[in-house]
């Protein structure tokens, strides 16, 4: 009880990096309740959050990425990039192919059955983000994107 206590003390001297820690702790409850609901859509299709965002990023990119590029542009990080195309490629949810000028470089492509499955996740994708967000109004939705921007610019 006392080092609840002191822990709240620390809180309140912390004056303007409470701040900062309260926005952190925002994000991270609305991050956590947002995907939730995109997590029962996805369960649908047996596709899990990682493997939905791979399979966005390759449909973009129809003439394939390289495996260390599609590492780059995930939303967030996954140590093991090579098993998660291993469970995708295995679905033929993507393919891969070694580049014939360079053997070491391996290209991730999307297929067809990868697309038609982005298809039917479409809109009951977006009908979940605008449910969820779309009372926020278009204005405000902007100005929401460039603070959240702003703020991982800042970021290393």
């Amino acid at each position: 009880m006392r080092a609840i206590r002191a822990i709240r003390a620390r809180s309140r001297r912390r004056g303007a990096a409470g701040a900062e820690e309260a926005v952190f702790l925002e994000l991270l409850r609305t991050t956590d309740m947002l995907s939730r609901g995109l997590l029962k859509i996805l369960k649908r299709e047996e596709v899990s959050a990682t493997q939905y965002n791979v399979l966005r990023i390759l449909r973009g990119a129809p003439e394939g990425l390289p495996c260390g590029e599609i590492a780059r542009r995930m939303i967030t990080r996954d140590p093991d990039v090579t098993r998660l195309l291993d469970r995708l490629e295995k679905r033929e949810l993507i393919s891969r192919s070694r580049e014939a000028t360079d053997r070491r470089t391996v290209i991730g492509r999307i297929t067809p059955a990868g697309v038609r499955l982005l298809e039917r996740l479409d809109d009951p994708v977006q009908k979940a983000h605008r449910k969820q967000l779309g009372h926020l109004g278009k204005e405000r939705l902007r100005g929401l994107t460039r603070l959240l921007r702003e703020a991982r610019s800042r970021v290393a």
